[in-house]
Order: structure tokens, then C-alpha cells, then sequence
């Protein structure tokens, strides 16, 4: 779009490729990240760089909140931090949006759904029954509530793609439980270009799962996985626990978007993990 400013909070490993493409697409780019030395990284790629800590609210740089739209991508870290503290850390951003951001962009999480044995899409209604779940929920709701700019939330399912290679954390592993359970999963190229599509149709305002809609097993996935990835196979039971499979139709339906990966089997031959 021309003459669009484009925010990404989280400059990390979606977002930092994000804003990468669209620098190369003609966006003007604010990008922030947490680290002094990453500044000058995002300068030399075309991004104008701000240093922003949700750990300190206090001074948000007024600047960095003067765009079109703003993609906000500092998912919760679960190991280090009380998950409740989460949202109240986003109200921040929020309060610093008012009045400069025109569209607001959350990239929220498909674990915001509990393990309910059942499919579900952008219709239906999370009960999250973990605390990083009832926190994205919580998440979700300081920015959709907001009548100061528009939301538009997106949930990415499990992450995988460059330094990500999930295998890792089943290669070798016996008795692996819950094998016969379908995976919710999307690829780096997938996360992007479902953001450049929304950008394309200006298709604000609504929920999007950002899921790849092949959803085979735990074992299948992993088994596999391991064998192109030159590491051990897992050995999974022959069972169904609890379970989800996500699903999208606003993907489809409201951006027309093509996913890059249709077939996970064929992705992995030529991934580069």
C-alpha cells in the first residue's frame, strides 16, 4: 500500500523477516526490539529502529506509535513470567496506540484453546482452562475492547521454520504419548503471508487462524520429521488423549488466501530448518 507505515513490536523471528519483505515491498517499517545492539541491525535493513521493554511501560517512545497499522507480536513468556502479568503489560501498548494507530494487529496464539476433543474455527468461543491460555484470552480482550482503533486479531498455531525445527524435541524419544492426536502447525513463510494478505485486502476487524489446514497425526508429523532431519524417530503410543484441531474460515473466506504449504510431507523435503 503506498504511503502506508507499517509497526511491528517484536522484531523477532516472525518479525523481523515481516518487516524485512515489506521494506522490500516499498513499506515505510518501524520495528522494535529489546536489545541496544539489534538497533543498528534494524537500521541497516531499512527499519527505523525504537528499543522497547514491556518490562518498563513507562516511557514508550511516542514516535514509534505514529503509524497506519501496528502489528503487535511480543507473545508471553511462559518460563520466565507470572502469566497474568501478560495483559496488564499490553494495556500499555494499547493506551499508547490511542489517537496514532488506526489499525491494530495482535498476534495472538492457537493455545488459546483448550484440549476439548473437537475441531474449532474463528466462530468458536475459547475457554481456555490453563493460565497462558486464560492470559492470551485476557490479552486479546485489552485490544478488541478498545473502541480507540480497530483489532484485528491473528492466532498462529505452532510455530516451525528456520531455527525452529521441531523435531528436536521428539528425536529419540519412547513411549512419546497422545500419537494418534492431529498437529495444528504453520510455517514461517505462511505466518508472512497471511499479514502481507491482510495488508492487501484491508481485512480488518476480524479473527484469523493461521493454521495450515492439513492436520496429520502426532506420529506421522514427527515420525518424518526426524527421518529428513537426519535424527533419531520417536516412537509414539497408539492413542488419542485429549485433543483440538484447529481450523480457519475466515482465512479462506475473508482474505483469499493460498497457503505456500499444502502438503507437510512435501515441505519437508526441501525445508530448510
Amino acid at each position: 500500500m503506498e504511503n502506508t507505515t507499517v509497526g511491528i513490536l517484536g522484531c523477532g523471528w516472525f518479525g523481523l523477516p515481516f518487516a524485512k519483505v515489506l521494506v522490500q515491498l516499498g513499506y515505510a517499517v518501524k520495528g522494535s526490539t529489546t536489545s541496544t545492539d539489534k538497533l543498528q541491525v534494524l537500521e541497516e535493513l531499512g527499519i527505523e529502529p525504537y528499543q522497547i521493554n514491556l518490562n518498563d511501560t513507562s516511557e514508550l517512545p511516542t514516535e514509534f506509535f505514529k503509524v497506519n497499522v501496528l502489528f503487535v507480536n511480543v507473545p508471553p513468556r511462559a518460563k520466565s513470567e507470572d502469566a497474568s502479568a501478560y495483559p496488564e503489560k499490553l494495556k500499555a501498548i494499547a493506551k499508547a496506540a490511542e489517537g496514532k494507530v488506526k489499525q491494530l494487529v495482535f498476534i495472538s496464539s492457537t493455545g488459546i484453546f483448550e484440549d476439548g476433543n473437537f475441531e474449532v474455527n474463528e466462530e468458536t468461543t475459547p475457554q481456555p482452562d490453563t493460565k497462558a491460555g486464560k492470559a492470551l484470552l485476557a490479552a486479546e480482550k485489552v485490544f478488541s475492547q478498545n473502541t480507540q482503533f480497530v483489532t484485528t486479531i491473528i492466532r498462529f498455531a505452532g510455530l516451525i521454520g528456520p531455527g525452529r525445527n521441531l523435531a528436536k524435541f521428539f528425536a529419540g524419544r519412547k513411549e512419546v504419548p497422545n500419537g494418534k492426536a492431529p498437529v495444528n502447525l504453520i510455517a514461517l513463510a505462511d505466518c508472512i503471508g497471511i499479514c502481507l494478505q491482510l495488508l492487501n485486502k484491508q481485512a480488518f476487524g476480524a479473527i484469523y487462524h493461521a493454521v495450515v489446514p492439513q492436520h496429520p497425526t502426532r506420529n506421522e508429523f514427527y515420525t518424518k520429521l526426524c527421518e529428513v532431519s537426519g535424527m533419531e524417530k520417536p516412537i509414539f503410543k497408539d492413542e488419542l488423549l485429549a485433543w483440538k484441531e484447529i481450523n480457519s474460515v475466515n482465512v479462506a473466506d475473508r482474505l483469499a488466501y493460498t497457503f505456500e504449504v499444502e502438503d507437510w510431507f512435501e515441505w519437508m523435503k526441501t525445508a530448510s530448518l
